[in-house]
């Protein structure tokens, strides 16, 4: 478990970046798919969430399977070793830790929060004393129409302001007792046909794996955003069964506009015939016209994506450098040390300067530089000059002598 917290924590840190990129591919993606047909659009958000799921989850097992390992397994193309585990940072277990306890209380909560919701609508599923013979029966009758061949309940509930549907093998729909006396009863058959969409297409059973997502990944804005387009999409597809059901979109329309009419909160874990964007719902059915591309609201889009690219193609790169085994060391035996400068040991200047030396596989230094200067300029120079001269022992990689670079102090002093 000592090996788990901090591969976790690497996890959710390197899912900032990772559910970044999947934001701004989802984006484009709906961006070209923008006049397609929702079913479409839906699908690739649910892919872009299953994603999100799935790229975190393959790079937490490899870097399990890596702890033990000599870190083979960290070479793949798609999950380069320079992101899945950098080693070039500093001891950042304890920040680790706090990470992954802040995400498990929350995630908990959530969790909770879920789990109360479906307490709920079991407790309303049980209280047969809000049954209505007649809109059972008239919702039977659509079920049957709609190709639903499992049996549907229906309770009346007031605690509600907008049709609800839930439930997996048996599924329900929960109706708000105002919209009895309050709606026409041929409006209120739209909006029946609407969750009878939904269980057509066991949106109910999605709905809960996408809260599941919502709770585990819940600090990235990229998957809140995609979760939303989600549901409108969903929404959309319930709207044009059930438009096609009742031939007539208008109906629909029209008992959607009474909805916005009513104080509402919608219910997340099950499906409601006010999610997504009312408005615009009701627009996209009566008056559906093409969607033009906003080309100035793409731009930042296409520059994050072309960022997040860059930084894991430099990632690849790192780690497609050979390993090591002994870095550029200098032989002092075959140069002399640097020349303290005649102006600078008269001034009694002394200092540490840190230098940078490109050395090849033969020895030879092909490029230096000051890192870090010991601040005096003479000495910097004189250190420079004077190392750069020298013959290395070659970086060997593989047991072969390879070119590399390696950073060298140098310290002047007069004791």
């Amino acid at each position: 478990m000592s090996g788990f917290v901090p591969a976790l924590g690497w996890t959710l840190l390197h899912f900032l970046w990772q559910g970044l990129l999947i934001g701004c591919a989802t984006a484009l993606a709906w961006a070209a798919l923008r006049n397609a047909r929702p079913e479409a659009r839906y699908a690739v958000g649910c892919g872009a969430l299953l994603a999100c799921l799935a790229w975190p989850a393959a790079g937490l097992y490899l870097r399990l399977a890596g702890a033990d390992a000599t870190g083979a397994l960290y070479s793949s193309a798609l999950l380069p070793a320079a992101l899945l585990a950098p080693d070039s940072l500093p001891d950042l277990d304890l920040l680790l830790r706090a990470v992954v306890g802040v995400w498990a209380l929350c995630a908990a909560v959530l969790a909770v929060r879920m789990a109360l919701g479906m307490l709920w609508i079991e407790r309303s599923a049980r209280n047969t004393g809000a049954t209505h013979a007649q809109l059972q029966t008239r919702l039977s009758r659509m079920a049957h129409d709609a190709g639903v061949a499992r049996p549907v309940r229906l309770r009346v509930l007031d605690n509600i302001a907008s049709p609800l549907t839930a439930g997996i093998w048996r599924p329900m729909v929960l109706v708000p007792a105002a919209l009895l006396t309050g709606m026409p009863p041929h409006l209120l058959d739209a909006l029946l046909a609407h969750e009878l969409a939904h269980i057509r297409r066991h949106d109910y059973l999605i709905n809960l794996l996408q809260n599941a997502i919502e709770a585990l990944l819940f600090f990235h804005p990229a998957v809140w955003w995609i979760s939303r387009g989600v549901r409108l999409e969903r929404e959309h597809i319930a709207d044009d069964f059930a438009a096609r059901q009742l031939g007539e979109p208008r109906r629909l329309a029209l008992a959607l506009s009474e909805l916005e009419r009513l104080q509402f909160s919608t219910h997340h874990l099950a499906q409601a015939a006010n999610g997504g964007d009312l408005m615009s719902r009701i627009k996209r059915l009566l008056r559906p016209a093409p969607q033009t591309l906003n080309w100035k609201a793409a731009v930042p889009l296409l520059a994050l994506a072309g960022a997040c690219l860059g930084i894991y193609g430099q990632a690849v790169a790192a780690d497609s450098a050979p390993v090591l085994e002994r870095r550029p060391i200098i032989d002092f035996g075959v140069c002399g040390k640097p020349a303290w400068p005649a102006a600078s040991l008269q001034a009694k200047e002394e200092g540490t300067v840190t230098m940078s030396f490109d050395v090849n596989a033969s020895g030879k230094v092909l490029n230096s530089s000051v890192v870090k200067s010991s601040g005096h300029p003479a000495l910097d120079e004189a250190a420079r000059s004077g190392i750069a001269k020298c013959t290395f022992k070659p970086a060997l990689a593989g047991g072969k002598p390879v070119s590399a670079s390696v950073k060298v102090q140098y310290v002047w002093s007069l004791n």
